[in-house]
């Protein structure tokens, strides 16, 4: 049996708050999650339909046979003495007036009681009363004559609404209690939507602590005093010191926002609550609301205790952004929020953590102090930080003695905490694939390979034209960057097809960059046209292969000119390049905050940048078009290269980065 966790002496922070969640299959009788139950033993499908069925033989069988356009009685007597009717269904009512619907033996056309007529086979009329001498007639002329006696006012009204019930109860068993199942440990109704669906963590259950914690130091050490105020608020109470409300965690994704965040908590010894800001809107009106007031109340229960709330851009966007208008769902939901955290006090111990990669469309009012007291930002960790990384992730990984964590560190400049776990875990199932024991350099060789390039698809047929093509634009590429001053080195070319790309060749820097001068910008451009180039000096015209290299292109061109002010004519100025994301953000639509004059300026200079790289793409190729021919013959023929195989062929050798040492 596992072990209770015991909580040392006097500590009474989480007495009598931790319940036992009863799950779904624990409720009594055929109602159990798995449809059985010492009652009734049957599966509840099989319930639903025997219901479905009970219900359509009740409708077939009472239901009154459907009445054709009411005739005036002439007509009804015209019909008669035709011998135009098959049968007749007599109903008697309760003013003992009678109603006949009838059905003729083929379509014909009847006057109505409106002075109208209409072509049918059916018809009704109204008759005050209805004898055995009218049965008679009827019978003499072959009509078939069914009698119905009247039912009384509870038979009406239990026909009408009988449907409804039976339906009713079986969207209830089938919809209602299988939803309240779901939100196991709340309140067991049909309005438990507005129940929070934040995850609550007991703190003997969250494991994690800033020793899982690596690349991120300065945060870590920001963070540490929030843990402080959880554990020991009176140290900082007795000087006036305030606990702060929120503590915001900014990053891209994959930064390690939400480890930090159950570090905390793991650190603290506190209960931890766990949401996404998409889990507050829902389709109907003031759910969100209720969820937030629902999920801080339960926080204040739980006190000492941490909320965290992850991507909350989902639901803390500016107000007055997008088409909502000011009663928009989800603005109703922030301005919960503000209230809630407004409503906080110094004693209630409990701290909301919230991690987004958009501050930019936060509102004003959710970061001001007071609310978010304090934002962290967490980039991607340098070199020393992936070597901390690498060390946690590998730590119960078998490595090969060829493995250097350092130089797998420095060879994957730019990748994030999830990008080099990813990297990890591709190695060992590559190993684990060959059988091997243990992981190599190779494999992690491998294993960048994929997550910089993508996935092989080597049994995607490529014609020889198609090869040939492919092969002389990367070469292009690869012929480009060699010669450029300012680019990066080469590290892998294939015409493989990878991910979504015939054909790619991938770079890897030789150390973080953290700012781009204007060479490397131009020289970015400059060899992402190279294969555009090589396709026109050798095949004489251009193909959609080069779509994303143009569009890369011209994105740097532009925010050369618009965002980074490296036009020598326009000058440093910032022609509003930085609004994007419309509706998203604090904006309705794109604004131009420049005249069509310096619009057309803008274009001009795109263009010459462009025009200029592509121009000196072109001299290098045809200065060295054997050299192109013989990097493009050796590509079709061996289909990928790796730098030293490029610097045999070129005889220009580049400083790469590799996963084993020398």
């Amino acid at each position: 049996m596992p072990e209770t966790p015991v909580k040392p002496p006097g500590d009474n922070r989480s007495r009598n708050k931790f319940k036992p969640v009863r799950e779904s299959g624990d409720e009594p009788g055929w109602m159990q999650g798995n449809g059985t139950g010492p009652q009734g033993k049957l599966p509840r499908i099989l319930i639903i339909v025997m219901l479905g069925v009970i219900a359509f033989f009740a409708i077939a069988r009472f239901a009154p046979p459907p009445a054709g356009p009411e005739i005036i009685y002439n007509s009804y007597r015209s019909l008669i003495e035709s011998q135009a009717i098959s049968e007749i269904d007599v109903q008697t009512l309760e003013d003992k007036s009678v109603i006949l619907k009838g059905r003729l033996k083929e379509a014909a056309k009847l006057q109505l009681t409106d002075n109208t007529t209409v072509e049918s086979d059916r018809f009704s009329v109204r008759l005050p009363s209805f004898d055995v001498e009218q049965v008679d007639m009827l019978a003499e002329k072959g009509i078939r004559v069914k009698v119905e006696e009247g039912r009384g006012g509870i038979y009406t009204i239990l026909m009408l609404f009988l449907p409804w019930i039976i339906f009713g109860a079986i969207y209830y068993f089938f919809f209602i209690r299988r939803m309240n199942g779901q939100n196991a440990g709340q309140a067991k109704n049909i309005f438990s939507f507005s129940k929070s669906r934040a995850k609550l963590v007991s703190e003997f259950d969250v494991k994690t602590t800033f020793k899982d914690v690596a690349g991120v130091d300065e945060a870590v050490e920001e963070l540490q005093e929030t843990v402080e105020f959880l554990t020991n608020p009176e140290k900082f109470q007795k000087i006036g010191g305030k606990i702060p409300k929120g503590v915001l965690l900014l990053g891209p994704p994959g930064t390690g926002k939400t480890l930090l965040a159950k570090a905390i908590a793991g650190e603290a010894k506190v209960p931890f609550f766990s949401i996404s800001g998409a889990d507050f809107v829902e389709m109907f009106v003031g759910v969100g609301a209720a969820r937030v007031r629902d999920l801080f109340e339960q926080a204040k229960k739980n006190s000492p205790c941490i909320v965290f709330i992850d991507e909350i851009d989902a639901v803390g966007r500016s107000r007055g952004a997008g088409l909502g208008g000011g009663h928009d769902e989800r603005e109703q939901t922030l301005n919960q929020l503000l209230v809630e955290m407004d409503g906080f006090t110094t004693s209630d111990n409990v701290i909301l953590i919230a991690a987004t990669n958009r501050p930019d469309v936060l509102d004003t009012a959710l970061l001001r102090p007071g609310r978010f007291d304090r934002q962290i930002t967490i980039d991607k960790p340098d070199i020393r930080g992936r070597k901390a990384i690498l060390d946690i992730h590998t730590k119960k990984t078998p490595l090969d003695p060829d493995v250097d964590i350092s130089i797998i560190a420095k060879s994957t400049p730019g990748f994030s905490g999830a990008d080099l776990a990813n990297l990890v875990n591709e190695s060992a199932l590559l190993a684990a694939r060959l059988g091997q024991e243990m992981i190599t350099a190779e494999d992690f060789e491998q294993a960048r390979d994929k997550v910089l390039m993508g996935p092989e698809r080597r049994s995607m047929y490529i014609s020889d034209d198609q090869k040939k093509l492919t092969a002389y634009h990367e070469a292009g590429h690869v012929l480009v960057a060699l010669h450029t001053k300012g680019s990066d080195p080469i590290h892998k070319v294939t015409i493989i097809p990878r991910g979504r790309s015939l054909g790619l060749t991938a770079y890897l820097p030789l150390e973080d960059r953290y700012t781009q001068n204007r060479e490397y910008l131009e020289a970015m451009i400059t060899y992402a046209l190279g294969g555009r180039v090589a396709e026109e000096i050798i095949f004489q015209e251009t193909s959609t292969g080069a779509a994303n290299d143009i569009e890369k292109a011209t994105e740097i061109a532009r925010k050369m000119v618009r965002q980074w002010g490296m036009s020598e004519k326009l000058g440093p100025i910032n022609y509003g390049g930085s609004h994007k994301e419309v509706f998203l953000g604090k904006d309705y639509s794109h604004v131009r905050e420049y005249s069509e004059e310096t619009a057309l300026q803008i274009d001009v200079e795109v263009r010459s940048i462009i025009v200029r790289c592509m121009q000196n793409a072109e001299r290098i190729l045809r200065e060295n078009t054997e050299m192109l021919h013989r990097l493009a013959g050796r590509l079709i023929e061996k289909e990928s290269l790796g730098a030293e195989e490029i610097g045999e062929i070129t005889g220009i050798h580049q400083e790469i980065l590799k996963m084993t040492a020398e």
